[in-house]
């Protein structure tokens, strides 16, 4: 009966669009990396977002969407694909697609071999040249992220020793990090982001018969922190509060990091945890970040109603994964907990309902054969997530039983469900063998205080969730 209702809603939402649109349909493909869910529309009132809070008025939010896998390529690797990280292989950042999965049907590969016009400018995959044999345009956008005359010193000094030391790929990038932030008094477009803004403005105005595929990746709020001044100024430090360093209580070893990746930076202390005043300042620049990207998105929105578009694109606004700023006293992503597997997902277009949220368990899985149904195309057999339509015609459905995450860590695999309002998250080694579980209630906070799975009266929770997250990864596993 389930399956008849969810065709049934398909059917008349599809019904529906065909109505409202030519049948010139486009998408408008909007990431961010590393956006944390704390924007104005997921009630973060102390974030100046009135872009991004304006679009979710203007389509369909959902509260609780997740990634695949919380770091960078993974997460946009499972997502061009809508397969899961067993499934793509790909777990770190050293495995490009093209190396990885030669042969995938991606979305660009998919929507150009279905007539489409395909467009990536800025950070779609996490390296820059994935797929370039199917975008018909892509630029991912070199311009230098730091301004500060000092700090262009300092990193042109260590360029130049990095190469009389004759250091080569990450260990050259390491060695050439400047500071973790920077805030200077320039326009928007003298940064990444704001370019990245202007390319795919430009690119709305050309004219062709074929329909859009344009991917727009802005760079920010990843690390550096740098943004204009402007942004910086629009949060006063003294208001922020410093979050607590308390790791979860009874956390498996594997759950948490040692965020190398903002110690790579200059200023920052190898080990050992941030000052207040550098947390702080840190929390800052993050907000100051996410700030500078809503106008970027906002101008780009506004060229498409300018064009006369809206009507015939639909709008899909995610994120790679999320991020911590100093919770647990952690820093960056790489971990299974909520706070980094949670994520912003907003749609809008033809059929889509305005203004309107959906509690429903949905993943990024799930993104690629929505679109393909949105624009009435047949999803590649290879994609392992669901479509959304059957929650754009119906928000109030339930969606999921769960949704999964996954991190390697400790030579084992953490694969993590949220459910209902628990995490529950089982680290095992490559044979299935258990190593540590974990259980965190996520009722009232996204914030993880204790782990309770081991808890007497939680042992029916435990064994449920744990059937539950096994009866999706072994389909995965098996075909390994």
């Amino acid at each position: 009966m389930k399956q008849l209702f969810l065709l049934a809603t398909t059917l008349l939402f599809l019904t529906s669009i065909a109505n409202a649109q030519s049948p010139r349909k486009n998408i408008l493909f909007i990431g961010v990396d590393d956006l944390r869910v704390e924007l104005g529309c997921y009630g973060a009132e102390h974030m100046k977002t009135p872009n991004l809070d304006a679009l979710a008025r203007q389509g369909l939010l959902f509260e609780q969407a997740y990634c695949q896998q919380a770091v960078c390529a993974p997460s946009r690797i499972s997502l061009m694909t809508g397969m899961r990280p067993d499934s793509t292989g790909v777990f770190d950042l050293d495995h490009p697609l093209n190396q990885a999965l030669p042969d995938a049907m991606s979305m660009p590969r998919f929507f150009k071999e279905n007539g489409y016009r395909t467009v990536a400018f800025g950070k779609i995959y996490h390296h820059g040249r994935d797929d370039k044999a199917f975008w018909d345009v892509l630029d991912a956008c070199s311009t230098p992220q730091y301004t500060g005359a000092e700090t262009v010193a300092v990193i042109t000094e260590k360029t130049k020793e990095a190469r009389k030391q004759k250091l080569k790929g990450k260990e050259f990038r390491q060695f050439v990090k400047g500071p973790a932030f920077e805030s200077s008094d320039v326009t928007d477009s003298t940064y990444s982001d704001g370019v990245i803004a202007d390319n795919a403005i430009e690119q709305l105005r050309q004219k062709d018969d074929r329909p859009f595929f344009l991917a727009v990746g802005f760079k920010k709020p990843h690390l550096p922190f740098v943004a204009p001044q402007k942004y910086w100024d629009m949060y006063a430090p003294a208001e922020i509060k410093i979050p607590a360093r308390t790791p979860p209580r009874g956390a498996a070893d594997q759950a948490t990091t040692t965020w190398g990746e903002l110690r790579s930076y200059s200023g920052i202390p190898a080990k050992d945890d941030l000052s207040d005043e550098q947390t702080r300042t840190l929390i800052h620049g993050y907000r100051a970040c996410v700030s500078y990207i809503d106008p970027q998105v906002g101008r780009v929105l506004e060229e498409v109603d300018r064009q006369g578009l809206r009507e015939n694109t639909i709008i899909v606004f995610w994120s790679d994964h999320g991020w911590k700023v100093g919770e647990y006293g952690d820093w960056c992503k790489h971990t299974n907990f909520e706070l980094d597997t949670h994520v912003p997902l907003i749609c809008s277009g033809p059929g889509i309902p305005t203004g309107q949220r959906s509690k429903a368990l949905v993943e990024y899985i799930d993104i690629y054969p929505t679109l393909a149904a949105w624009c009435g195309l047949n999803t590649p057999k290879s994609c392992e997530g669901e479509s959304l339509l059957p929650l754009f015609a119906d928000p109030t459905l339930p969606g999921k039983r769960a949704a999964l995450s996954q991190y390697p860590r400790g030579g084992g695999m953490g694969y993590s469900i949220r459910s209902g309002n628990w995490r529950y998250t089982r680290w095992q080694r490559k044979n299935g063998e258990l190593i540590a579980r974990e259980l965190y209630d996520h009722s009232r906070s996204d914030i993880a205080t204790e782990n309770v799975a081991e808890l007497p009266e939680n042992t029916v929770t435990v064994n449920q969730l744990d059937a539950r997250l096994l009866e999706i990864i072994k389909p995965t596993n098996a075909s390994r």
